[in-house]
């Protein structure tokens, strides 16, 4: 099993840059680069993609057919090249809420800014190759929102109602786990607030994890298995129930080569997609208190075989094929997370943001400045708190 790199320390000795700065852009640079690895690949089984490409993925790689702009009608997205996808375009608009609104979030922070951000400003889009609203990128699930918020004025904590219950709003949750960096239950209960008005039943439930585990990744201390068992705590029936037994099986491997078939055995009880991921179940994707999407507990067992390693993780997550993209973006924030920006391998990190022609540190340093004056007014809250409840007690502080 490859070694992971110890957890980062509280300076990172070659940038200098603190350990909050360093690991947000570890969590945000390795989701993107997860992403881009996993974009070309996506839909498709561990045997198509190794007869495809002449054995494993192991960096960045091309579409995977030569015709993709009408390969597949429904997507004519250049997938491929170190392109980003729509899982990195949300989580950067949601960065951008964040500096915004420069406190926690809410459904309602999605109606007033996500939803604007998305069909109110052009923004170069990698996979059209031009500048566009991010609103025609997005897929289905997520015009969902702009739809059911801008169109129909729903209740945006009810929003999510009637979606189709995927890993939409999961995929872009890191920026929630960066601000309650440490704080996993904090950043639970928000990522399952805002998360509303795009999602519901274990869709919603996954988002609210996977910020927690991201947030979990940021204690000082953190290893591989405290954010699983973090993950655990908080989890809620099927998802909880997949976590656990996709970690279970992850257990017995080190390395993701022979985990990936044991871990998709493991998770099939509980994905409603099915063995054809291009030809969903008639009852898939409805909700249940059963079933978990399949993304999160693949992302965190893979995470679990590789030890934590970001290149191994995040291979895995790109080679296990399926939801591909989605699953090395949630594993490569995590363990990006974990061990800060020098674990992200820089051959990878410069190619996506040179094609997909991204900076893709400048909003991970934008949301740590965030999480500091969220962090901040969390302290000033809680002490006024304190200060009223020892008044109504008549128990001095201390």
């Amino acid at each position: 099993m490859q070694t992971a790199p110890e957890p980062a320390p509280a300076q990172d000795p070659a940038t200098g840059n603190a350990a909050l700065e360093d690991r947000a852009a570890g969590c945000l640079v390795g989701a993107a680069v997860g992403d881009a690895l996993g974009g070309p690949v996506e839909g498709w089984t561990p045997e198509q993609i190794t007869a495809r490409h002449g054995g494993r993925v192991t960096g960045i790689v091309g579409p995977f057919h030569e015709d993709w702009r009408t390969a597949r009608p429904i997507a004519p997205f250049h997938k491929g090249d170190g392109h980003v996808t729509d899982d990195t375009l949300m989580t950067h608009a949601l960065v951008r809420v964040y500096e915004k609104v420069r406190d926690h979030l809410d459904a309602f922070d999605i109606a007033d800014h996500l939803v604007p951000d998305l069909i109110g400003t052009p923004r170069w889009i990698p996979e059209l190759e031009d500048e566009a609203l991010p609103l025609h990128r997005i897929f289905l699930a997520e015009k969902w929102i702009v739809a059911r918020l801008h169109y129909g004025h729903i209740d945006p904590r009810e929003a999510g109602v009637g979606n189709i219950v995927n890993c939409g709003a999961a995929m872009y949750m890191a920026p929630v786990g960066i601000v309650n960096a440490g704080h996993p239950d904090r950043a639970y209960a928000e990522a399952l607030d805002l998360s509303g008005a795009h999602q519901s039943s274990y869709g919603r439930e996954a988002a609210g994890v996977f910020a927690a585990a991201v947030a979990a990744a940021f204690v000082p201390d953190a290893t591989v298995g405290s954010v699983i068992g973090h993950a655990l705590r908080l989890a809620k029936d099927g998802t909880r129930a997949a976590i656990e037994a996709v970690c279970e099986a992850a257990a017995l491997y080190t390395g993701f080569e022979s985990a990936l078939a044991p871990l998709r055995a493991a998770v099939a009880p509980f994905d409603t997609v099915g063995p054809d991921y291009r030809n969903p179940s008639l009852g898939a994707r409805r909700p249940s208190r059963l079933h978990s999407i399949e993304e999160l507990p693949i992302a965190l067992g893979l995470l679990l075989a590789c030890g934590g390693d970001f290149r191994g993780t995040v291979l895995g997550s790109v080679n296990y094929g399926r939801d591909c993209d989605s699953i090395a973006t949630m594993s490569g924030a995590i363990s990006g997370a974990l061990h800060g920006a020098a674990a992200v391998p820089a051959e990878w990190s410069t190619e996506v943001a040179r094609a997909s022609r991204l900076d893709l540190h400048a909003p991970a340093a934008a949301l740590a400045a965030v999480a500091r004056e969220v962090f901040a007014r969390d302290r000033a809250r809680r002490r006024a708190h304190e200060q009223a409840f020892a008044t109504l007690t008549g128990v001095a502080e201390g």
